[in-house]
Order: structure tokens, then C-alpha cells, then sequence
């Protein structure tokens, strides 16, 4: 009995236990104009047209692009801090590293970051901040 007891609340536990992963798929550039932006994703349109390339399974997965520049020297990276969340509010610290210096010119282009999140946790109405560590605003959207 005792056992039974046990396996049953375990399995209640776990149930509710929902640990959602959201992973940072790639880091790079992209030639798409414009300047600091956060962009959800739901369609591999939406993705090709900010010229980047992910296994993103758009049924159970949409995708979340933090575009930062533009950039006229080669070298330039982010740098995420870190991403705390709640129901109605993601917050992002981050930054871009300039390049060492003597960088090479290029022509115009963004650094990108492109997390994949579970379709699960798409809540319209939740807001996605970015800010620098000393708490300006770089970027921000609102899921529609």
C-alpha cells in the first residue's frame, strides 16, 4: 500500500514538474538593415529574411533573434549576461564587444543571438526587454 501511495505521488510530483528549455541555437551576423531589435519568429520566412539559417521546428518551437548594430568594422560580438522570467516579463542583459583594434571595414551588418523556445510558453501580451548590465534599454517587443 505504502509503495503504491508512493509511486502515485511521484508521478504527480513529475507531472507537475514542467522544466522548460529554452536553448541558445546560434550566434553570429546578419546583413538584414536596421539597428538594435528583438524579433519573435514564427515562420521560416520571418527566418530567412533575417538571413539566418536554424532547425527551427516552427509546429512545437518559434524562435527569438536579438539583433544588435549596425556594424561597419569586422569583429563585433554579444555577449549575454544573463535572461530572468517570469509569466509576463523576460528580462535580457546584454552587450556587444568591440573588435580589436585595427579591425578590418566591412559593409553594413548586426550580430545576432537566436534562442529556440517551446510554442508552450508563447503567452501573448509578454513583454521581452533588453538592457545593458548599466540598465539602459537596447531592445524590446511585446508577444502579439
Amino acid at each position: 500500500m505504502n509503495r503504491g501511495l508512493a509511486a502515485i505521488l511521484a508521478v504527480l510530483l513529475l507531472a507537475g514538474c514542467r522544466e522548460v528549455r529554452v536553448k541558445t541555437y546560434a550566434q553570429g551576423i546578419s546583413e538584414a538593415p536596421g539597428g538594435n531589435a528583438v524579433i519573435v519568429v514564427r515562420d521560416r520566412a520571418g527566418l530567412e529574411a533575417l538571413g539566418i539559417k536554424a532547425p527551427v521546428r516552427f509546429n512545437h518551437e518559434f524562435g527569438v533573434a536579438l539583433l544588435l548594430g549596425p556594424h561597419r568594422e569586422v569583429g563585433w560580438r554579444q555577449v549575454i549576461e544573463s535572461i530572468r522570467a517570469n509569466t509576463g516579463r523576460v528580462r535580457i542583459v546584454a552587450f556587444e564587444v568591440a573588435p580589436a583594434t585595427g579591425a578590418d571595414p566591412a559593409p553594413a551588418y548586426r550580430t545576432f543571438t537566436l534562442w529556440i523556445v517551446p510554442i508552450s510558453v508563447y503567452h501573448r501580451g509578454s513583454r521581452i526587454d533588453v538592457v545593458t548590465p548599466s540598465d539602459e534599454p537596447l531592445a524590446s517587443t511585446v508577444l502579439r
